[in-house]
């Protein structure tokens, strides 16, 4: 299991949320980097999980703010939302911050931090292609088929799941060094909005796991939550799912 404090260091636990439905999503599109807004179901899936996260016990503290005998469990309190740079990402983690906030009378006290790296896979050459067009346009033999799925391995200029593994270790040695040793001196989570490949590719760069494996067991829908921490092994790490399957 990747382990990503040391005993001189608090224990951060990582949520990764996947952005709500975007307007490529909506349209059977492969998004990539191209910067669509949420749809009005994006938003309120961002909404439906924000409001189960915040009857579960989860809270977002305001900047100034350390977690006390007073606050939840450190699982569950929120210190920090970091977002993609994408469109998508940003809106659902403000409907988030917005949600779980503990600042009522100044809800944007908490600003959504932006990490390049939580940005979606470069889909090369099927960045705008049509979903239904993977398996003509890449070929079956550099198509990994999931039930309803088809993850494209290989096109040109797209990064390959190899490179989404490469990426994610590079943010957890961020997180590790820059966020988890930056005067954090106590337990607590961040919660990092993303998107569908990346979000599982960070997932398996956490635990360790085959990349392939990974793509096989399950699918990242939107608005989905994922828990990331030491103490919680990686057949627990569904915090909260949706069955939407949008690439």
């Amino acid at each position: 299991m990747k382990t990503i404090t040391s005993q001189k260091q608090p224990m951060i636990n990582i949520y990764i949320a996947r952005h709500g439905q975007d307007v490529d999503n909506s349209n059977g599109i492969l998004n990539g980097h191209r910067n669509e807004p949420l749809t009005e179901l994006g938003r309120r899936q961002a909404e439906d999980v924000g409001k189960q996260m915040l009857q579960e016990g989860f809270c977002l503290l305001p900047n100034s703010q350390t977690t006390s005998s007073s606050t939840p469990s450190a699982k569950k309190t929120i210190r920090a939302i970091y977002s993609s740079p994408l469109q998508r990402a940003h809106e659902t983690a403000k409907i988030f911050a917005k949600i779980l906030s503990t600042d009522a009378s100044n809800e944007q006290s908490n600003t959504v931090q932006i990490l390049d790296d939580l940005i979606e896979r470069d889909f090369g050459i099927m960045t705008g292609m049509p979903i239904s067009s993977i398996l003509e346009k890449c070929g079956q033999d550099h198509v990994l088929s999931i039930d309803t799925i088809n993850y494209f391995l290989d096109p040109e200029n797209a990064e390959t799941f190899p490179d989404l593994i490469a990426r994610g270790k590079k943010l957890l040695t961020y997180i590790d060094t820059e966020i988890c040793g930056n005067g954090v001196n106590e337990d607590s989570s961040i919660l990092l909005v993303t998107h569908g490949d990346f979000g599982k590719m960070l997932y398996a760069a956490y635990y360790e796991l085959d990349w392939k494996e990974v793509l096989k067991q399950f699918h990242f829908g939107n608005s989905e939550v994922l828990l990331l921490a030491n103490d919680s092994p990686p057949e627990k790490a569904h915090v909260f799912e949706t069955s939407q399957y949008n690439s």
